[in-house]
């Protein structure tokens, strides 16, 4: 009976004694040699995260508070993020930004798949002196062509003081989108298309049925490239939309705004905040797909 009394229960773990001192260093000298392992790493991750959290704790820090050098705030002010949000024209630049980076990687998407497409997988004359000029359309500064592009759209077309002089251009294509999205089909083997067009399938439906869903992860990858280009564009709205502030986007009225309480660091911080809140989530939820895009990219060319 007694022995049954000591005997401890089934599916319990046995009681385990504190670690002897070898055990603990061996511990450490684990510990000691994954950080020296991961240093670089570690360093990098700290660059990149510390003045993203330094952001988001001014941002909850009071008016007095922000202008002192406390890292963490005496009380949490979320507040702040709603008088960002009632700030007159906040909600309107929030819609700019999302037809402006929404449609405009949709247009870039539907104009420059067909051409990657030809360019990977069809064989015509001329076809390297195309894709050379693609390229060399990559290695041209947008402010090179500013001038005559904005006589073209405030002058001829009368767009100025809107966003479609940013957002139009985008339905013709776009140099980078195109070539790296010919690089990644050209990973696709080609006997799943000869296998398509010989079951009665054109060059049309072998793009839509075919193509499109093997290249899933190259057109997440330009598509949030696109997405990104412009959510953060400043350049293009100060050039063609800065005179009408109903026609704003978050970067340039997120300006206007640093500009209108340049002593309420809390009240930037969390409008900053606000800006780049979305990006960081689509990011999160896409990066496999994004990075597994990036990495066949580079695998043929």
């Amino acid at each position: 009976m007694t022995q049954l009394l000591d005997k401890p229960a089934a599916g319990t773990a046995p009681a385990t004694g504190p670690r002897t001192p070898a055990e603990r260093t061996a511990r450490r000298k684990a510990l000691l040699h994954w950080i020296a392992v991961h240093s670089l790493g570690i360093a990098a991750a700290l660059f990149f995260v510390l003045p993203f959290v330094f952001v988001v704790l001014t941002s909850l820090m009071n008016d007095q508070q922000a202008l002192t050098r406390d890292l963490t705030p005496n009380t949490w002010e979320w507040g702040n993020y709603e008088r960002v949000f009632n700030t007159p024209g906040f909600l309107t630049w929030w819609r700019n930004t999302l037809l402006y980076a929404g449609l405009g990687t949709v247009l870039t998407l539907v104009s420059s798949i067909p051409v990657a497409y030809a360019l990977a997988k069809f064989r015509f004359r001329g076809r390297k002196l195309s894709l050379m000029l693609v390229i060399s359309m990559m290695m041209l500064p947008p402010q090179v062509v500013i001038i005559p592009m904005y006589l073209f759209w405030a002058k001829q077309m009368d767009l100025s003081g809107t966003l479609w002089p940013l957002i139009i251009p985008m339905a013709f294509g776009d140099a980078f989108s195109i070539f790296l999205l010919r690089q990644f089909l050209l990973t696709i083997p080609n006997e799943y298309l000869d296998a398509a067009k010989v079951d009665g399938c054109g060059e049309f439906r072998t793009l839509i049925k075919v193509v499109l869903p093997m290249a899933r992860p190259g057109i997440a990858a330009v598509a949030l490239f696109q997405f990104f280009y412009a959510w953060n564009d400043y350049f293009g709205p100060q050039i063609y939309a800065s005179e009408n502030p109903a026609a704003w986007t978050l970067s340039y009225g997120l300006e206007s705004f640093k500009g209108a309480h340049h002593t309420d660091w809390n009240l930037t911080m969390a409008a900053t905040v606000l800006v780049m809140a979305p990006v960081i989530a689509v990011f999160f939820f896409a990066q496999k797909a994004f990075v597994e895009g990036v990495t066949l990219t580079g695998v043929k060319g």
